[in-house]
């Protein structure tokens, strides 16, 4: 299988409009982890969490749960929300086949636990040889949402 496109969750999305989760992309734990290109597809529509399939197999790097993204934050620009961080690094690995990298909330436990965010791909497979894996967020941050009406 492939991973396809890189994309938000519908169900987290709708449960933070909602009021029905208390996702805080600033306060809480947002984790990255990666994963090979053997996961299914992701569904952004139906899937919903780390350690929920297809997130419950082939993942890479160590520590298993992924690394917590620091320096987190929200800014608005003509109209746009923009949320970032600093880059994201996992220290002195050993893999070749990181493709995605999933986005969640390892803080929130109801109404679904560590509610998935965003997955990232890589279009390829990448990974270092005992060195540092970085993800260079994008300068125009991890994920914008136009909120121009």
């Amino acid at each position: 299988m492939t991973i396809g496109n890189s994309g938000k969750f519908y169900l987290t999305e709708r449960d933070i409009q909602q009021n029905d989760t208390a996702v805080d992309t600033v306060a809480d734990s947002i984790k990255m982890a990666l994963f090979t290109n053997s996961i299914t597809t992701p569904n952004f529509d139906t899937n919903t969490a780390y350690a929920v399939a297809p997130f419950n197999a082939n993942e890479v790097a160590t520590p298993s749960g992924g690394v917590a993204i620091a320096g987190a934050a929200h800014s608005v620009s003509t109209g746009t929300l923009v949320f970032d961080a600093n880059d994201t690094a996992w220290g002195s690995q050993t893999f070749s086949t990181a493709r995605a990298a999933l986005g969640y909330d390892d803080t929130i436990a109801a109404p679904v636990a560590k509610p998935a965010l965003i997955v990232i791909t890589f279009g390829a497979d990448f990974g270092p040889t005992a060195g540092i894996f970085t993800i260079q967020w994008a300068v125009g941050g991890i994920w914008t949402w136009d909120l121009t009406p």
